[in-house]
């Protein structure tokens, strides 16, 4: 019991970094995205951040393929992975961003990147009641917190920014949506996943601001837009999946939920705009949901079926297993292996290896 406590404290620790490190980047592109507004139609700038996005991880792909030509990447080609891709690509990758876009363009970035919070909820309560992830009375109060710091943060200005919270709550219904099919394939190799999202959702969007007829932005910001997809979309996606593939998606988009205020800070700062009051309260709201998410723990003893799949893995408690090849004793390695089954009980989260019912 106590290896598989400290497997379970390690790659919990891994997805809570890769998590934040996502909300780092993707919260802070948001007030650069607004800007870059100026200059592009919503769907057009949608287009040109996911389109570098894809471009950006499709030569890293192809650097570590020079690099590790014997590496096999792994990608959502099993179990109904395409489906489940495809229905992410459309609702995250294409309907959410053109939502968010619009959005940006009435309101402030502050008030915009609080209210993206209610993708956490979104993500959870589609978790919980329809992907059926566990959860308790703590995780549920963390994010009712988060709701009611969003309905703070717009009712005071309703008339002035109500559609514009709409179009944004749009959005994050779409990521919630996005984020739970992403799940389904997390197991796969997150930079491939990450560059099929980017590369399609980038191609479907400029198709339709072509058809429409919007004009691009000029050279500069074409380069800025690629750039930034490519670190606040590309990075970040590829962060996301490795945190659900560790977390599960209600835990993965609560640790997310820090964007949004990463965005606020930028965003008071490039436009040097004073917070309002309802802004801070929100802030101290959403904050203490998060809190709550952050010192959550879930342990009970548990039974894994057996099962075969292949990732790339450290020989911790989970992972007692003979190789069938000559291995070189490096880890983490990559290849299928099956899981014998196994009743134990640590502390651990709704990972690939612990999807079981309560």
């Amino acid at each position: 019991m106590g290896n598989g406590s400290c497997a379970a404290d390690g790659d919990s620790k891994r997805g809570i970094t890769y998590a934040l490190l996502a909300a780092l980047l993707f919260g802070a592109s948001t007030p650069f995205a607004k800007i870059l507004l100026r200059e592009a139609a919503p769907v057009t700038l949608a287009g040109l951040l996911y389109a570098g996005s894809g471009v950006g991880l499709a030569a890293w792909i192809a650097v570590r393929a020079i690099a590790r030509p014997h590496r096999r990447p792994g990608g959502p080609w099993h179990g109904g992975g395409l489906v489940w891709l495809a229905g992410a690509i459309l609702t995250g990758g294409i309907v959410g961003p053109v939502l968010l876009m619009t959005g940006l363009r009435q309101i402030p970035a502050a008030s915009a990147s609080l209210l993206l919070n209610l993708e956490a909820v979104f993500t959870a309560l589609a978790a919980w009641f329809v992907f059926r992830e566990n959860f308790d009375r703590r995780v549920a109060l963390g994010m009712l917190a988060i709701v009611l710091g969003g309905v703070l943060l717009a009712w005071p200005a309703r008339l002035a920014v109500g559609s514009a919270a709409a179009w944004i709550a749009g959005a994050c219904a779409c990521w919630a949506i996005d984020n739970n099919l992403t799940r389904k394939v997390s197991i796969g190799d997150p930079v491939v996943i990450a560059a099929l999202k980017g590369l399609s959702a980038g191609t479907v969007n400029l198709g339709i601001a072509a058809f429409l007829g919007l004009r691009w932005p000029g050279g500069a910001h074409l380069a800025a837009a690629g750039l930034l997809g490519f670190a606040g979309y590309g990075v970040s996606l590829t962060l996301f999946v490795l945190a659900l593939r560790h977390l599960g998606a209600a835990r993965t988009g609560a640790y997310f939920s820090t964007a949004p205020f990463i965005g606020a800070v930028v965003s008071l700062l490039v436009f040097r705009r004073l917070p309002q009051p309802a802004l801070w309260l929100a802030a101290l709201l959403m904050g203490w949901g998060v809190w709550l998410h952050l010192t959550e723990a879930h342990a009970h003893e548990h039974t894994h079926s057996r099962l075969r799949h292949a990732h790339s893995h450290r020989h911790d408690a989970h992972h007692q297993h003979e190789h069938d090849f000559e291995w070189d004793g490096r880890e983490p390695h990559d290849h299928e292996h099956t899981h014998e089954p196994l009743a134990h009980a640590h502390a651990h989260f709704p990972d690939i290896h612990h999807r079981h019912g309560h």
